[in-house]
């Protein structure tokens, strides 16, 4: 996250319009990862492509959106399975006695001379059975829909994945950007913590040379230690936001890196926001994901109006039964069978408007979407060209001051000027290059945000930003 400290009100403006100066909630999976591997005691030489890579990899957000994939997947194959057939076998030995008294025969006939009568009781008897069963529906519309919309949900949470990857990449490109501008920031205090020092040796020396007031050498000395302050906590927000990054790519615990690449300045070809639009609508993931939502709920809602259509299927059994396995024969039956709803209590119709409003909230999502769309290119746009006009005034306001401070310096050392006014020239010096480092890393995320917008951003990111 940049700090406020050192930015100027425009570039304040510029960067929260942007979401830059905002960090990241703690629960965001993609600020996580899983870290994988140990750490090694030499630094890693770290690219932006490399750790792209890397958060590719371990990304927790996008590892999650993988988990995603697959209950789509299961939901799928479960929709697909109430069409197609089911067969199932079984074999047994069963050995029975039946009391026929409990099937309603009572066999109580007069003393027949010679007849002993009929038992009840008959058994124990044994039998072998074995048999396939077979079942298959052959209409059933709601089925269908529930089958293609979940295919369409499959495809919509694969398209998420891929969101998922594009938003892995921005965040990796916008954490890079950032160690850069960190150590810009670090190598900009070093050079004023010099500057300071050679200013407080010289006041030092010019009061031992009795031409210098004792006030001078305590100007120079508190600025001295004001720049030594704003060293050390410069030099710590880079180690945290190395930290930060760390995390987001799925480093080992520990492990030191440094970057190998830099990101100079470079315009923007020009793009107008109906251009930028055309190709979001054809790139983006998350706006297809949104549609294919869309055509599922509407699948849906086509299988919940279904269930008042007849519904027909078929059921076979063929098997084999006998006292052994040797005398068995062949059995079967088949069924036909048709179904229809004629009263359920109002279930169908409470489906029919379940699914309509989830229709309508994926429509209201989608058409949201696009104008969220619309948004972000068209600020992103504004963003780039507004940061692209600050980092040239930017870099001549560097060359002005640092001019200032030499003419300040110099009138120090001949004696018409006292610290106050060398002071002034050398924090002009450095919000001067606080200025230039915020506005080189608002116009670099401001393009990563663009390909963000686009789409793609996996493998656009090189074109927006030109790393050596």
């Amino acid at each position: 996250m940049i700090r406020l400290k050192n930015i100027t009100p425009v570039l304040c403006l510029l960067l929260t319009g942007a979401g830059l100066l905002h960090a990241a909630p703690d629960d965001d999976p993609f600020q996580g990862s899983v870290p994988t591997g140990a750490a090694t005691g030499a630094p890693l030489a770290l690219t932006l492509r490399g750790a792209i890579e890397r958060g590719l990899k371990a990304n927790l957000g996008v590892v999650m959106r993988e988990t995603g994939n697959q209950v789509a997947r299961a939901q799928r194959i479960r929709a697909l399975s109430e069409l197609l057939p089911r067969v199932t076998g079984s074999a047994g030995i069963t050995e029975e006695q039946v009391n026929l008294k409990t099937f309603g025969f009572n066999f109580s006939f007069p003393p027949i001379p010679g007849f002993p009568g009929i038992p009840t009781i008959v058994g124990p008897f044994h039998y072998v059975d074995t048999h396939a069963t077979a079942s298959m529906s052959l209409f059933d519309y709601t089925a269908r829909k529930n089958w293609r919309a979940a295919q369409a949900n499959e495809e919509a949470v694969h398209l998420t994945y891929q969101d998922g990857r594009d938003l892995v990449v921005q965040a990796v490109a916008n954490a890079y950007l950032l160690i850069i501008a960190d150590a810009s920031r670090v190598e900009s205090v070093r050079a004023q913590v010099k500057t300071a020092q050679a200013l407080y040796d010289r006041a030092v020396d010019q009061k031992n040379a009795g031409t210098s007031p004792a006030i001078d050498v305590l100007r120079a000395q508190v600025e001295l230690k004001r720049q030594q302050q704003r060293q050390l906590a410069e030099e710590n927000q880079l180690a945290k936001d190395k930290l930060a990054l760390g995390r987001v790519i799925g480093l080992p615990n520990g492990q030191d890196f440094n970057l190998a690449e830099q990101t100079p300045f470079q315009p923007l070809e020009k793009m107008t926001p109906e251009d930028a639009e055309s190709i979001a609508y054809k790139q983006r993931a998350d706006y297809r994901s949104a549609q294919r939502q869309v055509y599922a709920a509407e699948q849906a809602l086509k299988g919940a109006r279904g269930q008042w259509l007849p519904t027909a299927g078929v059921n076979a059994t063929y098997g084999a039964n006998g006292l052994t396995p040797t005398d068995s024969h062949g059995v079967f039956t088949v069924a036909a069978t048709l179904n229809f709803n004629i009263f359920d209590g109002g279930r169908i119709k409470a489906d029919v408007e379940q699914a309509r409003a989830a229709l309508k909230e994926k429509q209201d999502a989608l058409a949201d979407l696009s104008g969220k769309i619309d948004f972000q290119i068209r600020s992103a746009l504004l963003d780039i060209q507004s940061a692209g006009d600050q980092v040239r005034v930017a870099q001549s306001n560097v060359d002005l001051a640092a001019q200032t401070l030499d003419q300040a310096r110099d009138r120090f050392a001949a004696g018409v000027a006292d610290t106050i006014e060398v002071v002034q020239a050398q924090e002009s010096v450095a919000a001067a290059n606080d200025d230039l480092i915020a506005a080189l890393y608002a116009h670099n995320a401001a393009k990563v945000a663009l390909a963000r917008s686009l789409g793609s951003v996996e493998q656009g990111i090189d074109k927006f930003l030109a790393v050596k």
